[in-house]
């Protein structure tokens, strides 16, 4: 006996039961005995096209297994994996237009690729600031541009970052960018302009310039060189590195700067 089949009887026995034992037309609480079997059916009939329902999937899924083991449903290919990165690949990533931090004539060079909208990026940058308090000598940073499609405020804040460069903010606005990047908007970077004193007017008509754009760009064609896949990406020396909190950064760096 279906499952379906004992839910309808329960809900019968239960409707009998009910009536039976309800001879009069009127509830004490003023409720019709006509009044609870309409609520009872509207229950039984909502049992009911769940459970046809389930009856439906399984037998769809019944089906499908039974097709594939007949050979006439396909399984679905497995998407291809993708290769394995080459650590031990040194990238010649050209600093361009890009501004350095740090020791600039450090043995160690660090290169991130990031998103200001990402919010793995935001979570793995602020470990820079302490690896560049922790070696005032002997290493670098260089901050490259990677916005992803996905998030539409990435390119916007991009070029916020690099309009504030034009008056000599361009860290400063970096940082700020990152601490608000939950709440990112062409309003937030204007906001953020005049906090570090810039003068607004100039500051929107450079984030505006064709030319802040195509030094995005130019990251963009880097970051493909260098078999960038996604944000952040950092780079040591040319070699990608999973370094990512101060411990593995100063794991490595040490190693160069032989420490």
């Amino acid at each position: 006996m279906s499952q379906r089949l004992l839910t309808v009887i329960l809900i019968l026995v239960i409707i009998g039961g009910f009536v039976g034992l309800k001879s009069t037309e009127q509830k004490s609480d003023g409720v019709s005995v006509e009044q609870q079997l309409s609520a009872i059916l509207r229950t039984q009939k909502s049992i009911e096209d769940r459970l046809a329902a389930i009856e439906t999937k399984q037998m769809g899924m019944a089906s499908m297994i039974q097709g594939r083991m007949a050979g006439q449903v396909p399984t679905p290919p497995s998407r291809p994996m993708p290769p394995e990165e080459d650590r031990n690949q040194v990238y010649n990533i050209d600093v361009g237009h890009s501004a350095i931090k740090g020791d600039k004539d450090g043995k160690v060079t660090i290169v991130e690729f990031s998103d200001f909208q990402c919010p793995f990026s935001g979570r793995f940058h602020p470990v820079i600031n302490q690896v560049l308090e922790a070696y005032p000598k002997g290493v670098k940073f260089i901050y490259k541009n990677f916005p992803l499609a996905f998030h539409p405020q990435a390119e916007p804040a991009a070029r916020a970052s690099l309009a504030a460069r034009e008056q000599g903010k361009y860290w400063e606005m970096v940082e700020l960018i990152f601490q608000n990047n939950q709440n990112l908007s062409e309003e937030t970077y204007k906001r953020l302009a005049g906090e570090l004193g810039l003068n607004v007017e100039k500051f929107m008509k450079d984030y505006l310039d064709p030319k802040i754009k195509e030094y995005i760009q130019q990251d963009m064609v880097i970051a493909q060189s260098a078999n960038v896949r996604g944000t952040p990406t950092f780079y040591l020396n040319g070699k990608q590195t999973n370094a990512r909190d101060m411990n593995a950064w100063k794991a490595e760096i040490d190693v160069i700067l032989g420490n």
